[in-house]
């Protein structure tokens, strides 16, 4: 027996061919993924489209439509990943309204916008707590994110510096035998969080902030003994940090300072598992006042969906 399906007509305006081309990919690549990924069947003719499938689907597909065309007018040219990162968040179906599945950062440079429930209150958590923690699978935002704040801290003068640190943990190559000073030995562990201030902030702007030491990147070792005032801080890849470690981090924070920590437990690199910091904390902290922790699950990953089902993979496999 057949399902009576619901159907809608959508007009864009104004129309535009390019606008139109931008919207459809090339091949019609952009429809096909909304078709996918929202289970509708959409047919085009011209600026008018006919979408159909279940009441819901149709009408998330229509505002998907309508929103990517408006986007349009934005960017020369709508890549594919920006269809998938948006049809992320509306394939999660939120109950919640609008005010707690949307929030943006705003930059200088630009708008970072949260995508998905767990991102929201992952920057609430960052906004509203002085230590936070956030835990979850590689392609979730975890460290973009908290650069993202730390960014808009730094921009509307919350506070004075960045430091964003890692531990350095060694597979099968000692530190010392890398050339270069010690800020050429440690790049290439820190690479990620440059990658993502070089976008927010820009390159020169990025390396004359570092120049003054306005922004430090540091190994974890180099940490102790200080008392970090007025200072946005991040500790990356949490996971490989010990007991020791996690301790002396925290206790370096100071006044007016905020330090987010972030890692997956499922990625450590530490010769024993069960010595890894970030677990540790996350067993004894969880109940202290004034610190919060986010955990990001399997659906939060936002980079290729081959990711998300890899992720998975892995995680039903370690569970064997």
């Amino acid at each position: 027996m057949n399902t009576l399906l619901y159907s809608e007509t959508l007009k864009l305006a104004p129309e535009d061919n390019h606008r139109l081309f931008n919207l459809c990919g090339k091949l019609n690549e952009h429809l096909k993924l909304i078709e996918k990924r929202l289970g509708v069947i959409i047919k085009q003719r011209g600026h008018t489209f006919s979408v159909s499938g279940d009441h819901v689907a149709v009408k998330q597909a229509c505002d998907t439509l309508n929103n990517l065309y408006h986007e349009t007018q934005k960017v020369p040219i709508l890549e594919s990943k920006e269809v998938h990162l948006y049809l992320q968040t509306v394939s999660k179906k939120l109950s919640q309204d609008d005010q707690d599945s949307h929030m943006e950062i705003r930059l200088r440079k630009g708008v970072i916008t949260a995508r998905g429930e767990n991102q929201v209150h992952y920057i609430r958590s960052i906004m509203d707590h002085d230590i936070n923690f956030g835990i979850g699978p590689a392609g979730t935002g975890k460290t973009y994110l908290a650069v993202a704040c730390a960014v808009q801290a730094l921009e509307t003068e919350r506070v004075s510096r960045i430091i964003l640190v890692r531990p350095i943990v060694e597979a099968g190559e000692k530190l010392g035998f890398l050339p270069g000073d010690i800020a050429q030995k440690v790049h290439p562990y820190l690479q990620p969080l440059y990658d993502a201030l070089h976008e927010m902030m820009g390159f020169e702007k990025v390396s004359q902030l570092i120049e003054k030491g306005v922004i430090e990147l540091l190994p974890l070792a180099y940490m102790r003994g200080r008392s970090l005032n007025d200072s946005f801080i991040i500790l990356d890849e949490a996971q490989n940090t010990t007991s020791e470690q996690m301790k002396m981090f925290l206790t370096r924070i100071g006044f007016n300072s905020k330090a987010v920590i972030t890692g997956d437990v499922t990625q450590i690199d530490l010769n024993n598992r069960h010595d890894s910091g970030l677990v540790h904390a996350r067993e004894i902290l969880k109940n202290v006042k004034g610190i919060s922790f986010s955990q990001f699950q399997i659906a939060d990953v936002v980079r290729h969906p081959l990711v998300q089902a890899i992720v998975e993979a892995y995680e039903q496999q370690s569970k064997k």
